[in-house]
C-alpha cells in the first residue's frame, strides 16, 4: 500500500486471547484506511509492549494517535486480559512509546464502533435486506470468548456501551439444556453464557453429549480432536456431514446462541439492529442460516413480533475490531 510520510498515521490494536492484530491507518473517506497490518501470536508473547515494538521495528511511523480494542474489561487507562496473563496500561504504553494519546477500550466496543463504519458485502443478513433505522445497537460476539456491547442511538450519533455480559449466568431454556447446565455446573460450578457460546464452549457442548450416553464418538473424531483445536474439529465434521454427534453439538450452540441474541435486543432495545461478530459465526454461517437461529430469536412470548422486525446480521470483515480501534484513535478527546 503506498503511505505518504507526510500523512498522520494512528495505530490500532484488535488484541485477543488467541491473536493481536496490529494496524497502522490513515484517515481515509468515510474511515480510516488500513495502510500496514501484521498478526502475532497472543499466547507466544509476554506482554502487548513487546508486540507493539517489533510491529513499531518494522514500520516506523511517526504515530498521532493510538487505540487498543482489548479482550477484557478496561478501567482507567488499565486492563487485565481474561484469557492472558497480561495487564495492559495505557500510560505505561504512551510513557515508553512518546505518543501523544493512548486509549484502551474493550473489543467488542472497539467492533461495535466499526459496526457504522461497514459497507455492503462486509455483513451477511439473516432475515432480508432489512434497512436498519438510526436506534440502538446490539453486537454478541464467540470466539476464544464471548463478548457483547450495546451501541445507544442519541443525538445523531452512537455511544458505545461496554459489557462483560458473557460472564452472566447461563440460563437454560429447555429440558435439554438443563441436562446440559447441570453437567456444567459439576465441572465448573458458576456456569457462564461463554462457558457455552465460544471455541471452548462449543467443545463442552460436545462433552456433555459424548458423557451424556446419548451419541457415540467415531474413532476418526477423537483421533481429529486430538490433533487439532477441538472447536475446529467439531465445526468441521458437523458441517461436513460426517458426525451425528457434531451435527447436534452444533445446533445446541446455534439455538443457544439465537436465545441469547434475542434477550440482548430486549436489554438494549436494539430495534436498529442485533449483530454476530467475533471469529465463529462467519465459520458456521451455513448453520446459522437453517433456521435454528433465528427461530430461538424470535421466540420470547409477548415480544415475538418485534423480535422479528429486527434486522440481524453476521459481520464478514474480520478486521472490524480493528477498523473501530482505529476511529478511536481518529476521535479527538471530549
Amino acid at each position: 500500500m503506498g503511505v505518504h510520510r507526510d500523512n498522520p498515521m494512528f495505530l490500532a490494536g484488535d488484541i485477543g486471547g488467541t491473536k493481536t492484530n496490529l494496524g497502522l491507518f490513515s484517515k481515509g473517506r468515510g474511515r480510516p484506511r488500513l495502510e500496514m497490518m501484521e498478526t502475532f501470536s497472543s499466547r507466544d508473547e509476554p506482554n502487548l509492549e513487546n508486540i507493539i515494538a517489533r510491529f513499531m521495528e518494522r514500520h516506523n511511523r511517526p504515530v498521532t494517535g493510538a487505540c487498543f480494542g482489548i479482550a477484557g474489561p478496561v478501567v482507567k487507562v488499565q486492563s487485565k486480559t481474561t484469557n492472558l496473563p497480561w495487564v495492559i496500561s495505557g500510560d505505561r504504553i504512551k510513557k515508553r512509546f512518546k505518543w501523544p494519546r493512548v486509549r484502551l477500550i474493550n473489543d467488542l466496543t472497539a467492533t461495535a464502533l466499526a459496526i457504522p463504519l461497514l459497507r455492503g458485502g462486509e455483513w451477511y443478513s439473516l432475515n432480508g435486506d432489512r434497512k436498519g433505522r438510526a436506534q440502538n445497537l446490539a453486537l454478541i460476539a464467540p470466539g476464544t470468548g464471548l463478548g457483547q456491547a450495546l451501541l445507544i442511538f442519541e443525538k445523531g450519533r452512537y455511544i458505545p456501551i461496554p459489557s462483560e455480559g458473557g460472564h452472566a449466568d447461563f440460563s437454560p431454556g429447555s429440558k435439554e439444556e438443563i441436562d446440559m447446565w447441570q453437567y456444567l455446573h459439576g465441572r465448573f460450578g458458576h456456569v457462564s453464557i461463554e462457558r457455552v457460546l465460544s471455541g471452548t464452549g462449543l467443545h463442552n457442548i460436545y462433552s456433555w453429549l459424548k458423557v451424556s450416553g446419548r451419541y457415540k464418538e467415531p474413532p476418526f473424531l477423537a483421533k481429529m480432536i486430538r490433533r487439532m483445536d477441538p472447536a475446529k474439529a467439531i465445526t468441521q465434521a458437523a458441517l461436513d456431514h460426517k458426525s451425528a454427534i457434531c451435527k447436534k453439538a452444533l445446533s445446541l450452540f446455534v439455538s443457544i446462541l439465537g436465545a441469547v441474541s434475542g434477550n440482548l435486543a430486549l436489554t438494549g432495545m436494539a430495534t436498529g439492529g442485533v449483530y454476530l461478530g467475533g471469529g465463529i459465526p462467519p465459520k458456521i454461517l451455513p448453520a446459522i442460516k437453517e433456521g435454528l437461529f433465528m427461530k430461538a430469536f424470535t421466540d420470547k412470548g409477548r415480544f415475538k413480533g418485534l423480535l422479528k422486525k429486527i434486522p440481524v446480521r453476521v459481520i464478514l470483515n474480520d478486521k472490524a475490531a480493528l477498523l473501530g480501534a482505529a476511529h478511536c484513535a481518529m476521535e479527538p478527546d471530549n
